[in-house]
């Protein structure tokens, strides 16, 4: 009998619970931030190697205890708040941007559902499911949180009283909001393949094997996703939210200790949960039985180094380039691709 995503949530939708959920969104919560950490080892390992250096080697083998030592630093450096700005604003300005990156990953399959055992006091026998919340507009609800993360950097940098910070707001809200139209047109053509928005649907519908993958149907539309992923995430060469190369910082000028590592912990986040969508929309997704979920997990890997491979690889583009790039080219394309696909699937 052929076992699907969707059957198997039918069978264990009863046992889903409200302790069950909370204890997915610790998870989530937890593994995801400390993989957001760890991420950025991984980052300054995979550029050294890149190019030739050895990256962070002072701090324990092999430079291992270096995210520790970045984590005490963050937790102990000063939270300095500017004496003009909006103080309330500018302090629950990174909260938006981490929260709406969290949030965005409660309706993606992050991690395997399973049954916490019976011998542990008070949580025994609980069932944690592999979606925190299994919408059946999965993949418009990620869109749309991802979206609203806008307004972290956006009142970032309009309530810190500081020139260089509204620039940076002004040029990050430009950016998101010209790539949210690329990311919504591009996923739109396997959207009316699958005919759903839910994340299992597009699991069931490329259940049977690599030849029914997404990836050989909409090639545009994947390659239309994959760069404006990296622009929603901030990544070279469309990293002009926070130039590395720049003097100020862009909208996270004026911040500093956890404030300031709360914006790339949800920079990381997104890079996890751009990654979930490409894996499951275009590349397959998972299997509930085998290695369905080892498959899953060394195909985000793969986008993530992909993300960290083209940092090292291509340069930083000017914003009238990025936002030429986006109407001129990467638009008109999604669009046709889209009117493409009707056609097809009309005849």
């Amino acid at each position: 009998m052929e076992t699907t995503l969707a059957g198997h949530a039918m069978e264990t939708l009863p046992h889903v619970t409200w302790l069950g959920v909370l204890i997915k969104a610790i998870i989530i919560l937890a593994v995801i931030s400390a993989i957001a950490g760890f991420g950025t080892f991984i980052e300054r390992k995979v550029l050294a190697f890149m190019q030739r250096r050895l990256g962070p080697m002072h701090v324990g083998p092999y430079g291992l205890l270096q995210l520790a030592a970045d984590g005490i630093k963050l937790f102990t450096k000063e939270d300095i708040i500017p004496q003009n700005a909006n103080k309330f604003i500018f302090m629950i300005a990174p909260i938006i941007t981490a929260a709406t990156a969290f949030i965005a990953l409660a309706a993606v399959p992050v991690f395997p559902d399973f049954t916490i055992p019976s011998w542990i006091p008070l949580l025994g026998g609980t069932f944690v499911p592999s979606i925190a919340a299994d919408l059946n507009i999965g993949i418009l609800f990620v869109l749309g949180m991802m979206a609203a993360g806008l307004y972290g950097p956006l009142l970032a940098g309009m309530s810190q009283a500081n020139k260089w910070g509204i620039i940076g707001a002004a040029r990050t809200a430009v950016q998101f909001l010209s790539y949210e139209v690329v990311t919504g047109l591009s996923i739109l053509a396997p959207i009316m393949l699958v005919g759903s928005l839910s994340f299992v649907d597009f699991n069931d519908y490329q259940s049977g094997g690599i030849g029914s993958w997404l990836i050989w149907q909409q090639p545009v539309a994947f390659v239309l996703f994959l760069i404006a992923g990296f622009a929603e995430t901030n990544r070279t060469p469309f990293d002009l939210l926070e130039h590395e190369a720049e003097v100020v910082s862009g909208y996270a000028t004026e911040y500093s200790g956890m404030r300031w590592g709360m914006f790339f912990i949800g920079e990381y986040a997104n890079m996890i949960t751009v990654s979930i969508i490409a894996a499951v929309v275009f590349l397959g997704g998972y299997s509930v039985e085998g290695i369905g979920w080892l498959t899953i997990i060394l195909k985000v890997a793969f986008f993530f180094f992909l993300m960290l491979w083209v940092r090292a690889s291509w340069p930083h583009i000017r914003p009238d380039q990025l936002m030429w790039l986006c109407w001129k080219v990467l638009m008109p394309i999604a669009v046709i691709n889209i009117v493409i696909t009707g056609i097809v699937m009309m005849v």
